[in-house]
């Protein structure tokens, strides 16, 4: 049994949303059902620009353990591509009940368009969803970007958060209408800037956050983008 993992890596930082600035170590799991055309994570899931063969590799939960257990301190995010692909897997579940066991704060990011059985969410601290807005493109093979609907019914009882890719102003409007649409609170929402070079972020920064001020939703940065650049490992 094995999950099919891109990276893990770490100790590092939360960059983003609602635990920026948090340490943390990170495991990376390949594949996405979407393909925005912005992605910072092409290799996790691009085989037309990246020899998957070699990005992605099979690995059991106990050696992605080891590799979290040489720095047993701070959160442990799991991420993608789209991790909650891998949700049903025996792997996953028991790669989950053991990050628990050892008393680890467990978050996963996610595009929001898969809902995790509920043995699965059960075992997670955190969720931070990520659905996408017409700024992503169409995404390949005429996937659905739309957020499962199923999120809705549980952001009262768990700590389920929107994290949303915003360009300019008018993309942070289109966050709030969305969360008006669904019924999410908005202090459950962020919004933040594009981007994988420092000045990219600083040139919309002002106006998304002048926005997110307007709207009522929360504004984040991009805290390894602008420590570390575009470098894989932050």
């Amino acid at each position: 049994m094995t999950l099919y993992v891109s990276e893990v890596f770490g100790p590092t930082v939360q960059g983003e949303g609602p635990y920026m600035g948090r340490r943390a170590m990170f495991v990376r799991l390949g594949g996405c059902n979407l393909s925005c055309s912005w992605c910072d994570t092409p290799y996790t899931w691009n085989g037309a620009r990246f020899d998957l063969r070699h990005e992605i590799a099979p690995q059991s939960s106990e050696s992605v353990l080891v590799q979290l257990d040489e720095w047993a301190d701070g959160i442990v995010v799991i991420t993608g591509g789209e991790p909650l692909l891998q949700a049903s897997y025996p792997e996953f579940l028991i790669l989950l009940r053991a990050l628990r066991n050892r008393g680890r704060e467990v978050h996963v990011e996610s595009n929001g368009t898969i809902f995790p059985p509920h043995e699965v969410l059960e075992m997670l601290d955190v969720v931070v969803l990520s659905p996408k807005l017409a700024n992503a493109g169409k995404h390949r093979g005429g996937q659905s970007a739309a957020m499962h609907a199923g999120w809705a019914t549980v952001v009262a009882e768990r700590e389920v958060y929107l994290k949303i890719v915003c360009r300019n102003g008018a993309d942070v409007a289109s966050v709030a209408e969305l969360a008006e649409d669904i019924g999410w609170p908005r202090d459950r929402v962020w919004v933040m800037p594009e981007g994988t070079r420092p000045e990219t972020i600083a040139a919309s920064i002002t106006e998304i956050a002048d926005a997110a001020i307007a709207f009522g939703v929360n504004v984040s940065s991009r805290l390894q983008v602008l420590a570390w650049g575009d470098v894989r490992g932050h």
